[in-house]
């Protein structure tokens, strides 16, 4: 018996909506264990193989959190350094992305793409040349010196160039011929066209700030500096690891960069989609 095509859209309806119920299922089980575990007695996270259920709510696990490191200034940290550290990187990038994007100067294509070779270096080749020059200077264990060395990077004017150069060129030019300088077009004109990508640039940029590791666990000395992924390490001691009250401070870390995912997330793919394939 032949299928109608009505028929046939229901079935790959079904289909695609079961890939992706599944797909979300994948994605989302690391943290639904997590969660799950941070309500286990700690010496039932591993004796009670896959259940999710221990044998009773251990909520006073996240009343170690708070008690047995301190937790509120590990967070003020990371929310300090996130958020600066954002709000300095798009304020570069923004620059940057209108300097290679609309101003005319000599080599300007090949310094934006030695600029965007930045890229590739990984991060662990960077952290023991900055290392040396943030003790020079006397930063170590400081704010200046978790936020400052990497807010500089060509993600955020890349993807911001890539969005510019889809903006029709009229705009500057209205504002030039009524007598505009260059950062007055910026601001005035620039800034306000592009307010939703530069959104898109922060939030990114405040999520890797929030979930970096290695920087702050080399500059920082001090747990009254330490940021998020640094102090949940300090549920592990001599004694072993507090894997009760590090399952429930990791599942409290998450919830910050979770909801701007949610929050955002058509504003993120689109974005991301933008930042790849747009510009010309």
């Amino acid at each position: 018996m032949a299928t109608t095509p009505r028929t046939r859209s229901k079935v790959r309806t079904v289909i695609s909506r079961g890939g992706i119920l599944l797909l979300s299922g994948a994605f989302f089980f690391p943290f639904i264990w997590m969660f799950a575990n941070s309500l286990k007695p700690s010496r039932e996270i591993f004796s009670t193989g896959a259940s999710l259920v221990g044998s009773s709510l251990a909520w006073e696990n996240y009343a170690v959190v708070w008690t047995s490191v301190p937790f509120a200034r590990i967070l003020v940290n990371a929310f300090l350094v996130a958020a600066a550290g954002a709000l300095l990187a798009v304020t570069v990038s923004t620059l940057s992305a209108y300097a290679f994007s609309r101003l005319r100067f000599k080599y300007r294509d090949h310094l934006f793409l030695l600029f965007l070779g930045t890229l590739v270096l990984p991060q662990e080749v960077l952290v023991i040349p900055l290392y040396i020059m943030i003790n020079r200077v006397g930063l170590v264990d400081t704010y200046v010196a978790l936020i400052l060395p990497f807010a500089f990077g060509a993600f955020g004017a890349f993807m911001l160039r890539q969005f510019l150069l889809t903006l029709p060129a009229e705009y500057e030019e209205a504002a030039r011929i009524d007598g505009a300088g260059q950062l007055r077009i910026l601001w005035h004109v620039i800034v306000p066209l592009i307010r939703a990508p530069m959104a898109i640039v922060g939030a990114f940029i405040f999520i890797e700030y929030w979930n970096s590791f290695l920087w702050p666990l080399i500059v920082v000395n001090s747990p009254k500096m330490a940021t998020l992924t640094v102090g949940l390490q300090m549920f592990t001691g001599e004694r072993g690891t507090e894997w009760g009250p590090l399952m429930a401070a990791t599942s409290l870390a998450v919830v910050p960069s979770l909801l701007i995912v949610i929050a955002m997330q058509k504003q993120l793919a689109k974005g991301i989609n933008l930042g790849g394939f747009g510009g010309r």
